[in-house]
């Protein structure tokens, strides 16, 4: 879509009109949120793939280093960006999540580059180390949670609904697992929510697909299941 018109938003089905249509000199950004859906895609595969141990990693065994970069520019930077720029748009929401989304994953990449010294702080306290990991998830369980209950009441598509439910899931058993370390469990439960981690990368993936193929730059366009249609 070019420049200068409205969007239809992909996060919340409606059309957004911030100064960018009609007479208006004010300068509008394009939707920005197939960007940030395909930087939080690709780093959520990636990650989720090493918790569940497929394609030949291990979240045991394979160290995470490849995640170390997707995190701090796909997942980071190109999500932190996409948050300022739904800001422009007026989307409160998606500004929301892809600025939070996007800070998680800067803050991850942190603990695993040495300059900053996260694990080293932690040498011969393993034990903290492993309840600190369980409360950061655990705090991040809730705010995906919270984000879930939002796409209820805000007449979000099943798409979107689906992928907060997916995420939540998936963030849940990360953190029982964290809780839970050392244990036989830990490990079945962290592998279950790498599997549930690349099923939401994949319906981002075909979100953002759906929200680049628009009526009036496609052929075709992807259905996300939008429910404006159907509230009274």
């Amino acid at each position: 879509m070019s420049m200068g018109n409205c969007h239809q938003d992909v996060a919340v089905p409606e059309i957004v009109c911030h100064g960018c249509c009609g007479d208006s000199p004010r300068f509008c950004v394009a939707n920005p949120a197939p960007l940030g859906l395909c930087g939080f895609a690709l780093t959520t595969f990636v990650h989720s793939c090493y918790n569940a141990g497929i394609f030949g990693t291990s979240g045991t065994t394979s160290p995470p280093n490849v995640v170390t970069g997707l995190s701090v520019f796909s997942g980071g930077l190109v999500g932190l960006l996409a948050g300022m720029w739904e800001f422009e748009t007026g989307n409160t929401f998606a500004a929301t999540t892809f600025s939070s989304y996007g800070a998680y994953r800067l803050s991850y990449a942190a603990t695993l580059i040495p300059w900053f010294g996260v694990y080293e702080a932690y040498e011969g306290h393993e034990e903290d180390l492993l309840a600190a990991n369980a409360v950061l998830l655990l705090g991040w369980t809730v705010f995906t949670f919270m984000m879930w209950v939002v796409t209820l009441t805000i007449r979000a598509n099943v798409a979107l609904r689906t992928v907060f439910a997916f995420l939540t899931i998936t963030f849940a058993l990360l953190t029982i697992s964290e809780f839970m370390a050392g244990s036989p469990a830990a490990q079945l439960l962290k592998r279950a929510g790498g599997f549930f981690g690349v099923f939401t990368a994949i319906i981002a993936w075909y979100m953002a697909l759906a929200g680049i193929l628009t009526p009036e730059n496609s052929y075709f366009i992807l259905p996300v299941g939008n429910l404006r249609d159907h509230q009274p």
